[in-house]
């Protein structure tokens, strides 16, 4: 297990790729590594390694003449786009904290943001300004630079670096204090790939870079690893443009997979011709997944992590044989499982919630454990199997507690599932277990929905069988409409 991740590089790749602990050391490093390697574009202008940290040098000049003190926070609200990366960059490599903010705020969550986070400016997207218009802080356009250049500012490995909004273990809106290191951390995990990775690969920013998945692998990954990264500042118009900028990786939420199995249905294989593999995560990924990708030749790799550790913790190259696995840990970081709960503990987690010692300190201990809320099992080789969240259990009448999350991926292992979602409810008066299903309609093309209907419960009288009369799933409703989701494409438990 101690050379899982190594044995899978290319041992002179691999000899390439060390830990860079500060990302003002990263942005040296990668112009340095990778100069005249193409490295961001925005689908018409396309930016060398040398061009793009140019670029940056004059927005780090831009920052420094606003006069802030270094470790003042720092918003960004826009797209995927070169002007948000940039920022982030020049943000974080200039001795600032960055706070990438969702797109989708409205005036009120923007002004809140501001205040809460403390922020010392705030550069804006132009279709945005009407909704930061009045925020309590200086604003300026994303586009901001400088005529002229200034150099990295050197910083401490345990600075801050950037916060990011989570739900946390308790479920309540926080932020997530990154310090360098970790972020650093993460990225250089997402480095590990089955092959060859350093120059050959082209990627698309489909995720936002509000969400640390969108941030670390889809964007710090793909440059400490010299490749090309397409930006998606419209998502839907770029996801229709795969045969044209022809990616041969892809991460991705499970969503967002959906969509992409959807278009390699409706257009045929020669859709995704171009795509090698597809990394996914942020929510659970169906095993039915992996199969369909792999019919298509594509290799859906997934894994395990959370905002709280730099969101790259384990994952999974082995999903031939442990398809169910989100894989073993990564190089340096340690794991044990304490009453079921994954603990955490390495250079890749968090300072702390954001202006909250009370919350941090309900999830991390003394000596550097973190609680992660989430529950699972270890197989004797090390692999990792996500069994569910501590909050989402289901307390029986005779004590027995009921994970949800174990049920619904029992479920979704049936390929004509598409997702489902397990909670108590009220049947004939007693507490009981039910379950709605989300099929794949297309697995029952030209059938009443009777059918439809039928085969779904029989899946779920199938997994009865297997279970103790009191975990039994009481209740099964076949669904028409998608799930309200999250931000992550996860299937939103309140509804």
């Amino acid at each position: 297990m101690s050379n899982y991740w190594q044995d899978m590089m290319v041992p002179e790749e691999l000899a390439r790729l060390p830990y860079i602990p500060t990302i003002p050391e990263y942005v040296t490093w990668i112009e340095k590594q990778y100069a005249d390697l193409p490295a961001l574009s925005d689908q018409v202008t396309t930016y060398t390694y040398k061009q793009m940290c140019d670029r940056i040098a004059h927005r780090r000049a831009f920052l420094n003449s606003l006069g802030l003190p270094k470790g003042t926070n720092i918003g960004v609200l826009d797209r995927t786009s070169v002007d948000a990366i940039e920022l982030f960059l020049a943000i974080t490599s200039a001795g600032y904290t960055a706070l990438m903010l969702p797109s989708a705020l409205p005036a009120p969550a923007v002004a809140g943001c501001c205040m809460k986070f403390q922020l010392g400016a705030l550069f804006v997207r132009d279709e945005f300004k009407p909704v930061a218009e009045g925020a309590p802080t200086k604003i300026f356009p994303a586009s901001s630079t400088s005529e002229d250049t200034a150099s990295v500012t050197p910083v401490d490995k345990e600075a801050p670096a950037a916060i990011f909004f989570t739900g946390g273990t308790t479920g309540a809106p926080k932020g997530v204090l990154l310090p360098h290191r970790a972020i650093m951390r993460g990225s250089h995990n997402g480095c590990y790939y089955k092959g060859k990775v350093i120059g050959c690969h082209t990627y698309i920013g489909l995720l936002p870079l509000s969400h640390v998945f969108g941030l670390i692998r889809s964007t710090l990954s793909v440059f400490q690893t010299g490749n090309l990264l397409y930006t998606a500042e419209d998502m839907k118009a770029t996801v229709g443009k795969i045969p044209m900028l022809r990616p041969t990786i892809l991460v991705l939420v499970p969503g967002l997979c959906e969509i992409l199995l959807g278009l390699a249905k409706m257009y045929g294989p020669q859709f995704l011709s171009s795509l090698k593999s597809v990394i996914s995560g942020a929510a659970p990924v169906p095993p039915r997944m992996v199969v369909q990708f792999k019919e298509l030749g594509i290799t859906l790799f997934f894994g395990y992590g959370m905002t709280e550790g730099a969101n790259l913790s384990c994952g999974n190259i082995d999903i031939d044989n442990r398809p169910t696995s989100v894989g073993p840990v990564y190089p340096g970081h340690e794991i044990k499982l304490v009453d079921g709960e994954i603990w955490m503990r390495g250079d890749h987690l968090m300072l702390g919630y954001y202006n909250d010692p009370e919350a941090t300190k309900a999830v991390m201990t003394e000596d550097g454990w973190l609680r992660t809320g989430d529950l699972a099992r270890l197989d004797e080789d090390g692999f990792v199997y996500i069994t569910g969240r501590i909050k989402n259990l289901i307390i029986l009448s005779n004590g027995e507690n009921v994970s949800p999350e174990e049920l619904e991926d029992a479920v979704n292992r049936d390929m004509r599932v598409r997702d489902c979602l397990v909670r108590e409810e009220e049947v004939a008066g007693q507490p009981a277990i039910a379950i709605e299903i989300l099929p794949v309609m297309q697995a029952f093309e030209g059938q009443p929905w009777e059918e439809v209907e039928k085969a779904m419960k029989a899946v779920v009288d199938t997994l009865n069988a297997t279970l103790p009369s009191t975990h039994r799933i009481a209740k099964v409703t076949v669904r028409k409409e998608d799930f309200k989701r999250t931000g992550s494409f996860k299937v939103a438990r309140n509804q």
